[in-house]
């Protein structure tokens, strides 16, 4: 996580808001800023080398890095190929992923699948994202709910298989529910843009919660189905962190406890891509995953898109408290 932090205390001074407004509709607190000079493969960077040296490899030990984010560095070249560089790693694969908050849940789906076709025997993927660099700071609807950050996963080949069962799915019919309006093929920034302000995400609040709720719920369903489990056999579920009330719903509908639910977004807001895989890092620290535990991520984002994976966690050791 970057060092700088923004306080719902803090946002009282330029919106018309207040802490007690923020956290009842979205359980967020404060959340972490970049930098100006941080980039999403500097903070992307960071969380690879900690999953790096928690599995004692070394960066010619992945034979491909896949970086899920919608705030890359560059339109190109990827961000995967900056950051494997940045490592060490030696003329490794390396592509981008970009779709939304689901885009950890899809690249999971993706680096699994290179590995069970035998393509690749280990894989990084990194969620990395610095949406304060896309969010208007004067608009109380998107200001108050994202941040920044990274989280980084390696799966590799194991005798016994943990993707159990996946659903992925995208409405791309009405992409201006959530979306960055400038910036692509459809409309580069100009000068018109500018002055607009149409360089930052633009959301339809209401009808997006409407959607997350029903989707998440709809796609951890048929994950679960497709793994031949039920709700009862799942020991954790790590939503995208996007709100408070939307995982609660979530959960709620799907017969979830929230005991068994991992929330984090008190601490860091809504960060897209990241938010799954930082939260699945501070469940491990905390030991919350056991061997032999089934895991749902599930997600929404923009695009439209969601997706739900069912998982085994299989094979990783225990956290050691002062481990890197």
């Amino acid at each position: 996580m970057p060092e700088r932090i923004l306080t719902n205390g803090q946002l009282e001074a330029t919106l018309d808001t207040n802490d007690e407004w923020i956290t009842s509709r979205t359980g967020i607190e404060r959340r972490h800023l970049s930098a100006p000079h941080q980039a999403a493969s500097d903070l992307g960077l960071g969380a690879a080398r900690v999953a790096l040296a928690r599995s004692a490899l070394e960066p010619d030990d992945i034979d491909c890095y896949v970086v899920a984010t919608v705030t890359p560095d560059y339109a190109f070249p990827a961000t995967a190929a900056i950051i494997a560089s940045a490592l060490g790693a030696h003329e490794k694969a390396a592509f981008d992923m970009e779709i939304g908050c689901s885009g950890f849940v899809y690249g999971l789906g993706v680096v699994s699948a290179l590995i069970r076709s035998g393509v690749h025997k280990r894989i990084m993927i990194i969620g990395t994202e610095t949406l304060s660099k896309i969010t208007n700071y004067e608009d109380r609807s998107t200001a108050i709910l994202f941040g920044d950050g990274a989280g980084a996963v390696i799966v590799e080949r194991a005798a016994e298989n943990s993707f159990l069962g996946a659903d992925f799915g995208s409405d791309g019919s009405k992409p201006d529910m959530l979306f960055l309006p400038t910036g692509g093929s459809r409309r580069p920034i100009d000068a018109v843009a500018l002055a607009e302000r149409a360089t930052f995400i633009e959301m339809q609040g209401r009808e997006t919660f409407k959607h997350a709720v029903t989707k998440m719920v709809e796609s951890a369903t048929v994950a679960l189905r497709q793994a031949n489990l039920g709700v009862d056999d799942v020991a954790l579920m790590i939503p995208h962190q996007a709100n408070k009330r939307i995982i609660d719903a979530a959960a709620k509908q799907l017969g979830i406890p929230s005991d068994k639910v991992f929330v984090n977004i008190q601490n860091y807001g809504n960060t897209s891509a990241a938010s799954i895989p930082i939260a699945l890092s501070e469940a491990y620290e905390q030991n919350l995953v056991k061997d032999g535990d089934i895991v749902v991520f599930v997600a929404f984002g923009a695009g439209l898109s969601w997706g739900a994976i069912a998982w085994r966690w299989n094979g990783v050791p225990p956290f050691q408290s002062g481990a890197v």
